[in-house]
């Protein structure tokens, strides 16, 4: 009795789904992580989206990315379907920031684009639109940083600090609080760039698995915390704020005033979850933290002692 033929591995579902099931064509694997796996088939990019996503959230957040509200912001889909009882969806191609040239960053652009997203009316949106994910991803990387050996949870002990310095929505543990909300992008960083049509069309934003309705200032943490941290230059934070601001975006408030008082919860929040994340894939491979990932790190300690000295 001859063995059955084992299934395809992901990657290569993920690239024959893309070609519509043709011959086997190379194909360049982009990223297999478990939240997501992606590859490049010639002009399309193909994503196999983490186990377990919320099917109804995900087609929601797919179907506003192909909305006419969101053109020229979002990159459009092209299709969507199943691999390997995972949700996958096909985009066309566009050209990364190239990270061998951080002094070409489109931090203006991804500004705009920002400013752009947050400024839609959430009543044109096609409805019904879900929650922006951003604290559902601090909440999993504090669950990550749990499961560190022993050595990662010592080292992560600032980051869990810093945590408790933060709302429980904010951790993911809550309901964030009644306000207005905006479309947000949810976990914006200059991987999220792409130029279409290749290689130097306008930039667009992509990624869309925790695209929804919540605090604007949230697409603005990442940034903050990395010039709060000493990571990003203090050139491009401000290109990137002034951009932003000039472009009428909501969540940093008007030119000329302190943005601090907008953008402090939020780049609290993306430090500690940048630095449990550091730490909790640092740990298994006993690697050092690298530089960047050490100020983030350095950024949580400072947070978790400015608490303990408001503290009787």
């Amino acid at each position: 009795m001859s063995a059955l033929p084992l299934p395809a591995p992901l990657p290569a579902a993920l690239a024959s789904w893309a070609r519509g099931g043709g011959p086997g064509r190379p194909y360049e694997l982009l990223a297999d992580r478990p939240d997501g796996t992606v590859v490049r088939c010639g002009d399309a990019v193909a994503k196999a989206h983490a186990p377990g996503s919320d099917p109804e959230a995900l087609a929601a957040r797919i179907r506003l990315a192909g909305s006419g509200a969101l053109a020229g912001v979002l990159l459009p889909p092209l299709r969507t379907g199943a691999v390997h009882g995972r949700a996958v969806s096909l985009w066309p191609y566009g050209a990364p920031v190239d990270p061998e040239r951080p002094q070409e960053a489109p931090w203006e652009e991804a500004a705009r684009l920002l400013a752009a997203l947050h400024r839609i009316p959430p009543h044109a949106l096609p409805g019904p639109v879900p929650p922006m994910r951003g604290p559902a991803k601090v909440a999993r990387a504090l669950r990550r940083l749990a499961r560190a050996p022993q050595a990662g949870r010592e080292a992560g002990r600032a980051g869990r600090a810093a945590a408790g310095t933060l709302p429980a929505w904010a951790r993911g543990e809550a309901d964030p609080p009644p306000g207005a909300a905006a479309l947000c992008h949810g976990d914006l960083h200059l991987g999220q760039l792409v130029r279409h049509p290749a290689p130097d069309g306008p930039w667009r934003l992509i990624d869309v698995d925790d695209l929804g309705l919540g605090a604007p200032a949230w697409d603005l943490g990442r940034p903050a915390a990395g010039y709060a941290a000493g990571i990003l230059a203090p050139d491009a934070w401000s290109r990137f704020l002034d951009a932003y601001r000039a472009a009428g975006g909501p969540a940093a408030g008007p030119p000329g005033t302190d943005p601090w008082l907008e953008l402090d919860l939020a780049a609290r929040a993306l430090t500690v979850q940048t630095a449990a994340l550091a730490v909790a894939k640092a740990a298994p491979a006993r690697r050092p933290l690298d530089e960047a990932e050490r100020l983030m790190l350095d950024s949580c300690v400072r947070m978790a002692t400015f608490r303990a000295e408001l503290e009787p």
